[in-house]
């Protein structure tokens, strides 16, 4: 029952970065869940917005918290395509966040075990909860096929 109700989030987070592949922006999703229901979804805005905090974990976590009328999100889950910078690790523990599902892992500058794991390797007052490799398969090929993309525009651009 948990995996088809992950999946089902997932997939929502999906279409966040479906939405910001459409808008070239690196393609990361985000959706935040309260007792079984999305409160908040987001998408990567950095480029578009010309904002380092853009990333669609602190979009979700703002609307989230918008919603909620509180900065803390006590019972509320995370599903996130990429595994989150330490930007954006540090306000999910700052949320309180009770548990984040990432998809792919992001070896360059993830913060929940791939380059450091702000989580679980630094006493903090919170602890947060992770599952890694929800829809892997999914969320790394929306990636790929981005950058895939993105360096042809780059080469025909280049040559014209």
């Amino acid at each position: 029952m948990e995996e088809k109700q992950n999946k089902k989030f997932m997939k929502e987070a999906l279409k966040e970065a479906k939405k910001a592949a459409e808008k070239l922006e690196v393609p990361v999703g985000c959706v935040i869940v309260k007792e079984g229901k999305i409160i908040a979804r987001a998408h990567n805005l950095k480029e578009t917005k010309f904002d380092t905090t853009k990333h669609a974990e602190m979009i979700a976590i703002q609307k989230a918290s918008k919603k909620l009328k509180s900065w803390r999100l006590l019972d509320c889950d995370m599903y996130v395509t990429l595994e989150p910078c330490s930007m954006c690790a540090g306000a999910i523990i700052n949320a309180r966040m009770r548990k984040i599902y990432i998809g792919a892992k992001d070896e360059k500058t993830g913060a929940c075990g791939s380059v450091l794991n702000l989580f679980n390797d630094y006493t903090f007052n919170h602890k947060v909860e992770t599952e890694i490799g929800v829809m892997s398969q999914e969320c790394e090929e929306i990636l790929k096929d981005f950058f895939k993309e993105l360096r042809k525009i780059k080469s025909k651009s280049k040559t014209n």
